[in-house]
């Protein structure tokens, strides 16, 4: 299957999202908006000072009565003539017209006068209530995800909670002997660089990892974990290919699982795979398992091209249009599979990284996205889709 194909069918397959639930702001970080962010209340709610210096009602000079400061809630009217000191963010009081700043004004403590550049106009340094928005509006649309800003937004617009889509569960099963998780490698020993690496991959695409899981290689120990298995994308590192202890072609068959892919044509990470599994007792319906190739960049491209996909779409995540750059070199393919590329950008666009096989993390640590370099290569100054790293 091409890479584009591939990637498609992985959407496609997540297109069920999972329900909503309503959270604390505390708790809503890195979810999906189930649905529009409405506001409850005008932004701001009530006219204010943009500015620290004096509310002031009609022309100068005025006489000085008084100070705003925020937080208070009972502010008296302003008669015309009259300016009180006020503080950024203080409620203005009903009749002023204006905010004199603080360097534009002088006073002798009873009279105030505008020493400033311009004229005071009515309306300046005001925020006047529900500029930003108003009561009911909707202010960002469902399928966004949840990020800093969203919360505060919520926030300054009055919500406690907000609704949001589960986060999808993913276990992790790690697989084969040859895989140490501490300590220096030795001979036929390799260090686990995965159970590390992809965890946060995953949860920055909006998953739930529940459980980090390493598996020998021994069919009855695969077979009883993905039979076993309630989460709702099971996502497997190794025993995709056809070697002596590649079982999970196996293990699925009598899993009764069904493939929706089997192959990619992409480099590194050709033997990837994607499988519809039996619902069993997951927390929702629409269980799947992405099976990763062993190698550690060979299983960062099945991550790109099947993971992210599935779980953004099963985290109700909108779609967005391709990020590219143009190629500040000429960046190389392979002559008939789209290939993925560490890059980093450069004033000129963006360039490829050495230490990009299969095995290779070097490259990768480096980079700041995956150039998605179709059949026979890019030229410089060609323009090239990114997948950006997290």
């Amino acid at each position: 299957m091409s890479w584009p194909q591939a990637r498609e069918v992985a959407r496609r397959a997540g297109l069920r999202p999972l329900p909503p639930v309503g959270l604390p702001l505390a708790e809503a970080l890195g979810h999906t908006l189930a649905e529009p962010l409405a506001a409850l209340t005008d932004l701001p709610a009530f006219d204010t000072s943009a500015m620290d210096g004096w509310a002031v009602a009609g022309p100068g000079p005025w006489r000085v009565a008084g100070r705003v400061l925020a937080g208070c809630t009972e502010v008296a009217p302003l008669a015309d003539g009259a300016a009180v000191e006020i503080a950024t963010g203080a409620q203005l009081p009903p009749g002023a017209t204006a905010v004199l700043r603080r360097e534009h004004g002088e006073t002798d403590g009873s009279l105030l006068r505008d020493r400033g550049p311009r004229p005071l106009t009515t309306g300046q340094d005001v925020r006047p209530r529900g500029q930003e928005c108003r009561r009911g509006e909707a202010l960002l649309p469902g399928g966004m995800t949840v990020g800093p800003a969203v919360l505060g937004l919520a926030a300054a617009c009055g919500h406690d909670r907000i609704a949001v889509r589960r986060r999808p569960v993913v276990e992790l099963l790690v697989l084969g002997d040859e895989l140490l998780d501490s300590g220096l490698p030795g001979p036929g020993l390799v260090r686990d660089a995965l159970g590390p690496l992809l965890p946060p991959w995953l949860r920055a695409a909006g998953a739930e990892v529940a459980e980090v899981r390493a598996v020998r290689d021994d069919f009855g120990l695969l077979r009883d974990a993905l039979r076993h298995s309630t989460a709702d994308v099971v996502v497997t590192t190794g025993g995709t290919a056809a070697g002596p202890v590649d079982f999970l072609h196996r293990a699925l068959a009598e899993a009764g699982a069904r493939l929706l892919v089997d192959g990619v044509a992409v480099r590194p990470g050709h033997p990837m795979l994607l499988a519809e599994l039996p619902a069993g007792d997951g927390p929702s319906g629409g269980r799947h398992l992405v099976g990763l190739p062993g190698n550690p960049l060979a299983a960062v491209a099945g991550t790109v091209t099947l993971a992210l996909p599935l779980l953004h779409a099963r985290s109700g995540r909108m779609a967005t249009g391709p990020v590219v750059a143009p190629a500040a070199v000429a960046l190389p393919g392979h002559p008939a599979d789209t290939r993925l590329l560490p890059v980093r950008r450069t004033t000129g666009g963006v360039a490829a990284l050495a230490f990009d096989g299969p095995a290779m993390l070097r490259g990768l640590a480096r980079a700041d996205a995956l150039a998605v370099v179709p059949p026979g290569g890019v030229a410089a100054g060609e323009v090239v889709e990114l997948l950006e790293t997290p």
